[in-house]
């Protein structure tokens, strides 16, 4: 068996344990994160509605432009601040965080941390 797919397999069971914990409101929406090898992308999500609030992710245009001057870490910071600015126009100010069963390191780390200093309270 390849080992991509066994790696693949233990972030589901991560994701899972941690989404058995973790559910969003209206006033404060689940973050969740998800990042590939190239992009990352981040929706704040309402579970008891069923609905997306805000989304961002590195292939929006403000962001994409920025690809060749910036590493993925800078470009993740770029979608926190993103999503948390759509999130503030909403009058939303708290999420809670779901890292997606990834390390909260690097790039998912960089996201939630630009997403305080947009004012989020995480």
């Amino acid at each position: 068996m390849p080992q991509g797919k066994i790696s693949r397999e233990h972030r589901i069971a991560r994701h899972q344990r941690v989404r058995k914990k973790v559910s969003g409101t209206a006033q404060r929406p689940r973050l969740a994160v998800f990042r590939s090898l190239k992009h990352i992308y981040a929706q704040a999500i309402d579970d008891e509605q069923g609905c997306t609030l805000a989304t961002a992710s590195s292939l929006e245009v403000e962001v994409r432009n920025q690809r060749a001057s910036k590493n993925k870490t800078q470009l993740s910071r770029e979608v926190g601040a993103l999503v948390a600015r759509r999130l503030k126009g909403q009058g939303v100010l708290q999420v809670v965080l779901d890292r997606g069963g990834f390390q909260y390191h690097g790039r998912v780390k960089a996201l939630a941390d630009a997403a305080r200093e947009e004012g989020m309270k995480l």
